[in-house]
């Protein structure tokens, strides 16, 4: 199937690894022009290799580094903000610095790229702004608070910049990741494994630590090209129809009624 990306350029940040590399990867194969960026030059450099892209490189939780970026990417028709970071401490460890931190890091540095870049997309009457979410934004749990938090608002500046770019050409909509399986991922789940009694075979330690840890109904991890799946739909014609959206993809993990 043809996403009729062609033509279109596309910055994804935090893409020199992980999700926002199988993103990249992803929107190069349907023909966009990619721009990766990370902050390490070594790693981005040899994604953008791979794949044919340009690079970026910043600290986007500055405003020189956003500068940066920004005027490296150069003419954006499309803005996946992917790049974030999380830790696993709880309520006693997530200090009011940590809070701050974690949320520029994980929303004031989207915002950024949002007033870099979108004014150019409107100018020329399209574009696609996208934000990395997840389930935790609207099922939050008690470990990592400020994490979630900062989920939370990523989904809700989406929203609130949908109604502002009402009518120019350009949208805002939220990919909502379940629990993702990357490499280093799979390696903790199959060290655990011994301990918590889910096996030796691969297939029966991703079940069974899928069922004490994230149950959802596909009884698996995702995988990071089934997020970029999601993200190369927002990007194309086929969701021109699509404002203000979460669309996730999560194996179900996350229950709505509407």
């Amino acid at each position: 199937m043809d996403l009729k990306l062609k033509g279109r350029r596309a910055l994804v940040t935090g893409s020199s690894s992980g999700l926002g590399e199988a993103i990249a990867r992803l929107l190069a194969e349907e023909g966009a022009e990619v721009v990766v960026h990370g902050r390490d030059r070594q790693r981005t450099e040899a994604v953008a290799r791979e794949i044919g892209a340009s690079v970026a490189l910043g600290d986007l939780a500055t405003d020189a580094g956003a500068d940066a970026v920004a005027e490296a990417a150069g003419e954006i028709d499309v803005l996946v903000n992917n790049a974030g970071a999380y830790d696993t401490v709880g309520w006693h460890e997530s200090t009011p610095q940590r809070w701050q931190d974690t949320y520029n890091v994980n929303v004031v540095a989207g915002i950024r790229m949002i007033h870099r870049l979108v004014p150019g997309m409107t100018a020329r009457g399209w574009g696609r702004v996208i934000q990395i979410g997840g389930g935790l934004a609207v099922q939050p749990m008690a470990m990592q608070p400020h994490y979630n938090a900062t989920l939370a608002a990523r989904h809700n500046l989406a929203v609130s910049l949908a109604r502002e770019l009402a009518g120019t050409g350009v949208t805002s909509n939220v990919v909502a990741p379940g629990a993702i399986l990357a490499e280093a991922t799979r390696e903790l789940l199959i060290g655990l494994a011994p301990g918590h009694g889910w096996g030796s075979e691969w297939a029966e330690i991703e079940a069974n630590s899928v069922r004490d840890f994230v149950p959802n109904d596909i009884g698996r991890y995702g995988r990071p090209e089934e997020i970029a799946g999601a993200v190369a739909y927002l990007c194309s014609p086929y969701a021109d129809y699509v404002s203000g959206a979460t669309l996730r993809v999560d194996g179900g993990a996350i229950r709505s009624v509407a």
